[in-house]
């Protein structure tokens, strides 16, 4: 069989943490001749995770670009990070490929890893192909494996093959189309041998199930079958490629990345059954006529070659040195894992990064009208830090270095804070910020660290009471005379701060009402337990003045000392912010979620189905926010991963005994320390 598109063709390499994507992508590269000798992981010798970051932690922290051929036909293999906290980077690099092939542990208990991951693909309508990695040393039954991975999977899994099972486990596989059998070899082709007779009676009847389910979806077959007619292999491998292509299967290989098992097999399956750009064009609605266009999917800042923005040619063709609209690219270029080399042109279905298109965003169309639709929105941030720099000259460059970030990777998000000062850092969670904090050190030479972002509590009054406020100074010349009583009283939560006068008779002149006013206001911002006071109303009722000694600056002091004289006086209390919290988990772990809530000062307001999301419940709740800090690391940890929330400010509530003792505590010891 021929392969299917003549241009190149891009397979996005997906799945949790640890599954072995890295170690899939060197096979796929050395199989393809575009490696010398595999690397590893482990000794960061790999084309894939070639950033020190990367390097560092030996995990995958942002999308890797490689390419080679096999059998004739071109590919590009996006690399995806397998933590769940960089899966805005996995979501782009999917938007733009032909397939996606999700790479999985044989281990059961972890299927509801992937369940996110699956449904993202099928909410988007995206081909993808499941490769169960490290079987060599699995002792688990595939068949479980996939029953447990069927369970969060709208779409049909198709084992494609049967494995054959020798003293030490899995040692080859059966082709259910072909019924050619094969024994593994390390780093070679697999070996073709006879079919064992102990491995017969089950081929047969996965054979017979993967001719049903694909009868499902078929007419035609369906009628061969009810009148047991043998289809042709033609037939079948046709069906096989329609309906992978239309997202209505999922067809199962197995195998080891490690040892190459399985994997030429699954090099096959994607030069056979996957359709190249024509077809994916035609799935997102792009037209195959007009000016070239391409979508980008990765920023990248580097230091020797600036901005690039790594895109998918669409249609057309891009030349160096011609611009794109509006803006002169300062060259093209092609990625194969850490290296970088200019191109002179790309075509369709190419992978090619623009020099320095400072306008382009990740998600823009280039050569087409400016437009994101249909491109997963940036992820909700989940987890934050306040970043602190060590050297004060180095603030604008800061701003800068995460502005670029920001760019980079829109799941990051910048924030100052008005309440309290700081420049928080939001992200997925905490091995994300603590990578971008590395890139901000080791990328942008900034010296910088992150801490746990202050809770902007804020304070009132619960009780009214007047108060009188005199300020009189006498010195060489003319003095400073001002005087005002005030009625502060406590407003309803939520109303935020009053101010009114009832002056009558000119005892307080017009002109000096806004100073009292502004005094009112300066006092306000640090009231008698140390935080921004709120729902606060502050009535001028009467007062004096001296016609040659008064002045704003008096008039203004005296409100101040009439504020923090009557302050005290009104039974202040501490109040903390407070969240509406929305958790989402899969349903065996709701009542742990739910317990996580209580044990953080939170309160149930409900529990239902995730709409849209089978097996999954949604925990509404309300939260202290000073209980949020790493609510997502207990939930991820109870969830295998998987466990998430979204959040939005509700309201204010009074905080009360030891807990508010303690924070006021801590508060004063911190701005005495300043």
């Amino acid at each position: 069989m021929t392969s299917r598109s003549t241009h190149p063709r891009v397979a996005a390499l997906v799945g949790p943490y640890g599954s072995g994507k890295t170690t899939l992508l060197e096979s796929f590269l050395s199989i393809c001749g575009a490696l010398a000798r595999k690397g590893s992981v482990d000794q960061g010798t790999s084309a894939g995770d070639s950033s020190p970051e990367a390097r560092r932690s030996k995990m995958g922290v942002e999308i890797n670009i490689a390419a080679g051929s096999y059998l004739g036909d071109r590919w590009n293999f996006l690399d995806c990070p397998g933590s769940i906290e960089f899966q805005q980077d996995t979501q782009f690099a999917l938007m733009v490929c032909d397939v996606a092939v999700v790479v999985v542990e044989p281990e059961p208990a972890r299927a509801v890893m992937v369940a996110p991951l699956l449904r993202f693909l099928d909410h988007h309508e995206i081909p993808h192909i499941l490769f169960v990695n490290k079987v060599e040393a699995s002792k688990a039954r595939l068949a479980d494996t996939l029953t447990a991975i069927q369970e969060v999977s709208e779409r049909k899994l198709l084992l494609r093959e049967s494995p054959i099972r020798g003293e030490t486990g899995i040692t080859g596989f059966i082709d259910l189309v072909s019924e050619r059998a094969y024994k593994y070899r390390d780093g070679q082709k697999s070996e073709r041998i006879d079919l064992p007779d102990s491995a017969k009676p089950r081929s047969t009847t996965e054979r017979q199930q993967l001719l049903e389910n694909l009868a499902d979806l078929d007419d035609h077959l369906l009628e061969e079958l009810l009148n047991d007619i043998i289809p042709e292999q033609g037939e079948i491998y046709r069906l096989l490629a329609k309906d992978l292509g239309d997202d209505l299967i999922v067809p199962v290989f197995f195998g080891s990345a490690a040892q190459d098992y399985g994997v030429r097999r699954l090099l096959k399956a994607l030069r056979h059954d996957v359709e190249g750009v024509e077809t994916t064009r035609m799935r997102l609605g792009i037209e195959d006529k007009g000016e070239p266009i391409a979508r980008i999917f990765k920023t990248q800042h580097a230091a020797h070659t600036g901005k690039l923005s790594f895109g998918r040619v669409w249609r057309g063709t891009f030349a160096e040195g011609n611009p794109i609209g509006g803006h002169r690219p300062s060259g093209l270029y092609a990625a194969n894992g850490a290296n970088l080399g200019k191109c002179d042109n790309a075509g369709p279905g190419e992978i090619v990064g623009f020099g320095r298109l400072e306008p382009v965003h990740t998600g823009d169309t280039l050569g087409a009208a400016k437009s994101n639709g249909g491109w997963p929105v940036a992820l909700p941030p989940l987890f934050s830090l306040a970043v602190v720099s060590e050297r004060k000259q180095d603030d604008v460059k800061l701003s800068a270095a995460l502005a670029k970030l920001n760019e980079e990777d829109p799941s990051l998000r910048i924030e100052h804070s008005q309440d309290t000062g700081e420049l928080v850092l939001w992200g997925q969670g905490e091995i994300h910020l603590q990578i971008a904090i590395e890139r901000l050190r080791g990328r942008f030479n900034l010296e910088v660290s992150g801490k746990k972002q202050q809770v902007p509590y804020k304070e009132t009054i619960r009780k009214p009471v007047s108060e009188h406020g005199r300020h009189k100074r006498q010195s060489g010349g003319h003095g400073q005379f001002g005087d005002v009583y005030l009625d502060i009283a406590p407003l309803p939560r939520g109303s935020g701060f009053k101010f009114s006068d009832k002056i009558v008779g000119g005892v307080v002149p017009k002109q000096y009402i806004p100073s009292v006013e502004e005094g009112v206001i300066e006092y306000l911002k640090r009231g008698p337990l140390g935080f921004p006071v709120v729902d606060v109303g502050v009535v001028l009722t009467s007062g004096s003045y001296h016609t040659v000694d008064s002045s704003d600056m008096a008039f203004k002091q005296a409100a101040r000392i009439a504020m923090s004289e009557g302050m005290p006086k009104c039974d202040p209390v501490l109040l903390e912010p407070v969240l509406a919290v929305e958790i989402a988990v899969p349903a065996d772990y709701t009542s742990k979620a739910q317990l996580i809530i209580s044990s953080r000062r939170g309160r149930i307001l409900g529990t239902d189905v995730k709409e849209g999301w089978k097996g999954w419940d949604q925990v509404s709740a309300h939260l202290p926010q000073a209980e949020m800090s790493n609510l997502i690391v207990d939930l991820r940890s109870l969830t295998m991963g998987v466990g998430t929330f979204s959040w939005s400010f509700d309201h204010y509530q009074e905080m009360q005994g030891r807990a508010a003792d303690k924070v006021i505590e801590q508060h004063r010891a911190t701005m005495a320390a300043q």
